[in-house]
Formats: C-alpha cells, sequence, structure tokens
C-alpha cells in the first residue's frame, strides 16, 4: 500500500453490521498490518491489525495509553482517551501497586461467591422480560441493568442513580455523540457525585470496594489520595458496566444470528464457558480500540513504530487474525485454546475481565434454561448500531420467544 493510499484510511472504520466485520481488517492485515490512519480529531495515528503486533504493543510495560504529545481521539479533543485519570499512576510501579489494590476484588473465589446472585438477579429480570410482553428489547430488559446493579453492589453505589451513570458513561466514551461543552459538564457532574459519594464511605465505611481502598494501603504502604479515589471510582464504574452491556446484546445477537449456534448451546450447555469466549474473539463490533502512546522505537514483526508513535491496537481485528485462529472467519462454540485478545494483554489489560465473564456466562446460562425458544425478532443485519461512542454495540436487541 502506498503512502497516498495510507492516508486516505480514516479511523475508526465503520461496522458492517452487528455480525459482520469490515472488510478493510483483512486488506490491512495482509496488505498494511502498520498503516498510517487519521482520527476524528484530525490527528494522525498508526493502526495495528495484526495478532503478533497488538499483543506485543499491549503488553509492553513501558507505554501507557496517553502521554503529553499523543494523538487527540475525539473532534472535541476530549474523551476518555484524552483524558488522564487524575492521582492514578498510568504506568510503573505505581500503576501495578494500585492494580493490585482492585483486582483482589476480581478474584476466581469472589467472582463464584458472587455468582449466584448474579443469577437470582438475571432471573429476575427475564422475569420482568416476559411480564412485559414480547417482542421485547433483550439489552433494555437484561443487558443494561444486570452489569449496573453488580457494579454498583461491588461500588456501594445506588443502582437507582443507573440513568445517570448511564448518561455520564457515554460522556466518557464520546467520539462525535456530544459537544465539548456537554462532556465537560457531565464529567464535572460526575465528579462532585462520587467525591460525595467517598466522603460519605469516609464517614460510615462499609465491605464494599470504594470502602476498602479508602481505608487501605497498597503494597508500599500509601494510601489513595482523594483525587485517585475519585477516578477510581469514575473509572470502575463506567468499564463495569458499558462494556458488559453492549457485550450482553452482542453475543445474543450473534448466537441468534444462526439458529444452529443456539441449538448447539441446547443440546449441550456445557459449552457456555468456550461459547462465552468465541462470542468475545468474534466480536465484530468491538468499538475503538487500545491506544498506548510509543515513548520509545519499536521494533514490531511487521515495521518499527517510532518514538512519539500514538499506536491504535485494533483488538477485534487481531482476534480475526488468520495466522492465529484456524477458521477465524467462522463462530466456533467449541474452540478451545482461545487466545484472544477482547480484554487487551500485559499490565494493562482488564482489571475486571472475571466479573464479565461471569456476568456473560450466567447471562447465557439463564437464557438457554428459561427462553429455549429466544430468537431475534428481526433479522441481525437489521439491528441497531450504537453510534457516536468509542465503544461499539446496538442500541437495541429486539428478542421474541
Amino acid at each position: 500500500m502506498t503512502d497516498s493510499e495510507q492516508q486516505l484510511v480514516r479511523y475508526p472504520i465503520p461496522p458492517v453490521d452487528a455480525i459482520e466485520p469490515p472488510p478493510e481488517w483483512e486488506r490491512l492485515r495482509q496488505q498494511c498490518p502498520v498503516a498510517h490512519v487519521q482520527l476524528p480529531s484530525g490527528d494522525q495515528a498508526t493502526l495495528l491489525t495484526r495478532y503478533d503486533d497488538v499483543r506485543q504493543v499491549l503488553s509492553d510495560a513501558r507505554f501507557s495509553r496517553t502521554a503529553e504529545g499523543s494523538a487527540r481521539v475525539s473532534a472535541e479533543g476530549t474523551g476518555v482517551f484524552d483524558r488522564r485519570r487524575p492521582g492514578v499512576p498510568q504506568s510503573g510501579d505505581g500503576h501495578q501497586r494500585w492494580r493490585r489494590m482492585i483486582t483482589k476484588w476480581f478474584t476466581a473465589k469472589r467472582m463464584a461467591a458472587l455468582r449466584p446472585s448474579i443469577e437470582a438477579m438475571a432471573d429476575q429480570l427475564v422475569d420482568g422480560m416476559v411480564a412485559g410482553g414480547q417482542p421485547a428489547d433483550l439489552k433494555a430488559a437484561l443487558g443494561f441493568p444486570l452489569p449496573v446493579w453488580v457494579i454498583c453492589e461491588l461500588l456501594g453505589v445506588p443502582a437507582s442513580d443507573r440513568e445517570r451513570f448511564s448518561y455520564w458513561s457515554d460522556t466518557f466514551l464520546n467520539l462525535s455523540r456530544y459537544s465539548a461543552a456537554d462532556m465537560e459538564a457531565a464529567h464535572a457532574e460526575f465528579a462532585a457525585y462520587m467525591t460525595g459519594h467517598i466522603e460519605a464511605k469516609r464517614a460510615e465505611p462499609g465491605t464494599d470496594l470504594l470502602s476498602d481502598l479508602i481505608t487501605g494501603t497498597d503494597a508500599a504502604g500509601h494510601k489513595l489520595t482523594d483525587e485517585a479515589l475519585v477516578s477510581t471510582g469514575m473509572g470502575l464504574l463506567i468499564a463495569g458496566h458499558e462494556t458488559t452491556t453492549n457485550m450482553i446484546g452482542k453475543m445474543m445477537a450473534m448466537l441468534l444470528a444462526d439458529r444452529t449456534r443456539w441449538e448447539q448451546l441446547l443440546a449441550d450447555p456445557a459449552l457456555v464457558r468456550t461459547a462465552v469466549e468465541e462470542a468475545l474473539r468474534y466480536d465484530a463490533n468491538a468499538g475503538f480500540g487500545m491506544i498506548r502512546y510509543v515513548t520509545e522505537e519499536l521494533e514490531l514483526s511487521d515495521g518499527v513504530l517510532p518514538a512519539g508513535t500514538t499506536a491504535v491496537c485494533s483488538m477485534a481485528s487481531a482476534n480475526r487474525d488468520e495466522r492465529i485462529f484456524a477458521d477465524a472467519a467462522d463462530m466456533d462454540l467449541t474452540r478451545s485454546p482461545n487466545v484472544h485478545l477482547a480484554f487487551g494483554a500485559g499490565p494493562h489489560s482488564c482489571i475486571g475481565q472475571s466479573l464479565a465473564r461471569t456476568e456473560l456466562q450466567v447471562v447465557l446460562e439463564v437464557l438457554l434454561r428459561r427462553l429455549p425458544t429466544l430468537a431475534l425478532a428481526v433479522p441481525s443485519a437489521e439491528l441497531p448500531l450504537v453510534e457516536g461512542l468509542l465503544v461499539g454495540g446496538l442500541r437495541e436487541v429486539r428478542v421474541i420467544w
């Protein structure tokens, strides 16, 4: 691919529909795996689409999401990737100590203990969806309220505020939907809300994650500052519901788009775990990807990234890399091992991935048990896509049963 052709690549590349990946992914993997792209802000970045390159950059502890001089993502010059989390170390030992304070809340043991209550809530939400009649929006009835309830339980935040969380979250993940003024106002409101919540927790600590962070110290004996507590609470609330909410809808769209997939799971519910992993790999509507600011020259198998490069790592394209996954274009519910990069890799991989996996597995188990005749109310190609945000997803998933 010539330089002039590279300059024509605008990112993000729009998905075809809920299921099909853009054909540009394969073309870039084959012809230009280290491609120059233009972001909505007008700034330049480098897009990585092959598995090995994406994994190498994400796994390199030297590089963080943002730094002085990195490309701006949003046309407004703001957004989740353009804002540092005040008080939270973005790399090095400090970042790892901060992560360890949080990851102890997402161990396999804790997830096993939490699983029965997640299942009970999912059953309750399915009851409500069925009572409301069909067709129903699976995302609104189950995909949105379940992850919000779970993360609010963990943080000790009232789930009754979920509509406010949703709006604030969308502004943090804005690409083109909101103005700079909208975003600044929402960010200020969210920070004030979390500040008040943390003050209340400090006065009366509970058994939740935020209370633990307020009273605890990291491995070096340091307490989190108020600024870091606010940033952490906001980040966990957004990450804890937004991506899982979208993934529940996308997973069910994938599984119901081809009836043989759903029938395979009905015949063998033991496939739920591998089916969830394959849905994560197969996701063609995963959103923007991960940014890393390359502070030192980095040699990849497919080229060199100069120091000062803003690299956009497309995990979704990497997860379709034929060099790594046999029959990568096929959804194989029995695929194992499945080394997908849906949760990233290395020192900045998703902290809450064990929780997300648990929620996705429970949703699938409950729907298979409760609604074996579940089906899409419209063809998958007609499901409306989320637009204007950094995350990929479906606005709604209409179903019948």
